[in-house]
């Protein structure tokens, strides 16, 4: 039975992220140690299984086909090309693939089918499976916990407030729906956001309120320092301060107790000190490889021998829930409904994305 507590309000969470430093690491570390072994922490890696070309507008995505950036889309990859990097990643000591698809929302049909045997794959390489494909349907959910997956990502990216600055293309309430479709399978929810990207301590926090007030709260939730990438509407945001994240972690360590908090984007930016800092305050989750979808991260093999100094263990898959069956197509219950949901899509503009997109487009044509 979670003892979790549901109802925070976003002044209590200001109250504990603006603490004295010293006193909101001993509190954080306090509640880790008492739900969590403060030595092991949880390796995924991220593929992106389709990238470029996403019709969204998110300000700090390199992915949007609206902006000029450096990144190179391809199509959905095979499933052997998907199982080789598994076991790639299993070799390294990943205990979970995370697949990320430059989609707006899942559309049944081949590609997604697609999808499903890639979960199915990797599932039957006793790895924790995670998918970050957009919006999905309860149907869609469905499908995807009959293939075995064990989580699926949807970040909300920051308090429902600052959301309106950042994302014009879709909606606050698409997103905690979607986690609400998910949750009505056995799939666990992985779910969190972004600083850095202009918002204040108050969006912060207002983020913390939407995830720690839902019930159950979500499994994981990754904190993610943005990662400016030229082109992008944000591309002129300073980095995150080290301390910002480590207040962060710390704050959702303990609003969220039981939540495995998941060190993510922008550990390039962080030295060794900053980043055991963040373990020290909670957090038991990171992503290894050289890339996040897009975006650099630390070589596997120096966080491995960063372990090693630490004194940290990769976590082995399903320790925290038992692996899911695997469902063939053949034999599921839920078949495609070739549904072609209508998603929000809100009526505003944001003039640094406007501004982006409007410079993408006299780039193209000189």
């Amino acid at each position: 039975m979670s003892t979790a507590k549901h109802n925070w309000t976003k002044e209590e969470i200001l109250e504990i992220y603006n603490k004295p430093l010293m006193e909101l690491l001993y509190d954080a570390a306090t509640v880790h140690r008492k739900y969590h072994d403060p030595n092991t922490v949880q390796v995924s890696t991220l593929l992106s299984i389709k990238t470029g070309g996403c019709p969204e507008d998110c300000g700090y995505c390199p992915q949007a086909a609206r902006y000029h950036t450096d990144i190179e889309g391809n199509d959905l990859m095979t499933v052997p090309h998907v199982k080789a990097q598994a076991l790639r990643a299993k070799a390294s000591g990943s205990s979970r693939v995370c697949m990320g698809a430059a989609w707006r929302n899942v559309k049944d049909g081949p590609e997604f089918d697609q999808v499903l045997e890639m979960v199915r794959t990797i599932n039957k390489l006793d790895m924790e499976v995670c998918c970050t494909l957009g919006m999905i349907t309860e149907n869609q959910a469905h499908r995807l916990a009959e293939a075995g997956l064990y989580a699926y990502n949807h970040n909300l990216d920051s308090s429902e407030e600052y959301y309106k600055e950042v994302i014009s293309t879709r909606g606050y309430e698409d997103r905690l729906e979607t986690i609400d479709n998910v949750r009505k399978t056995n799939v666990t929810v992985c779910s969190g956001g972004i600083i850095g990207m202009g918002e204040n301590v108050e969006d912060r926090a207002g983020m913390l309120v939407a995830l720690a007030t839902l019930n159950p709260q979500p499994e994981s939730v990754p904190i993610n320092a943005l990662v400016a990438v030229e082109g992008t509407p944000m591309e002129d945001e300073k980095p995150v301060e080290i301390w910002d994240m480590i207040r962060m972690v710390a704050t959702t360590r303990i609003v969220m107790p039981e939540t495995q908090v998941r060190l993510s984007a922008g550990r390039t930016e962080m030295s060794r000190e900053g980043q055991a800092m963040c373990f020290f305050a909670g957090a038991n989750s990171i992503f290894a490889g050289d890339k996040l979808l897009t975006t650099p991260n630390p070589d596997v093999n120096e966080d491995m021998e960063m372990f090693k100094m630490l004194g940290l263990n990769p976590q082995k898959p399903f320790i925290k829930k038992m692996q899911p069956e695997t469902v063939e197509a053949g034999d599921s219950k839920f078949e495609s409904l070739g549904e072609k949901p209508k998603w929000t899509r809100p009526e505003h503009t944001i003039e640094r994305n406007e501004m982006a997109k409007q410079k993408a487009k006299e780039v193209k044509v000189s």
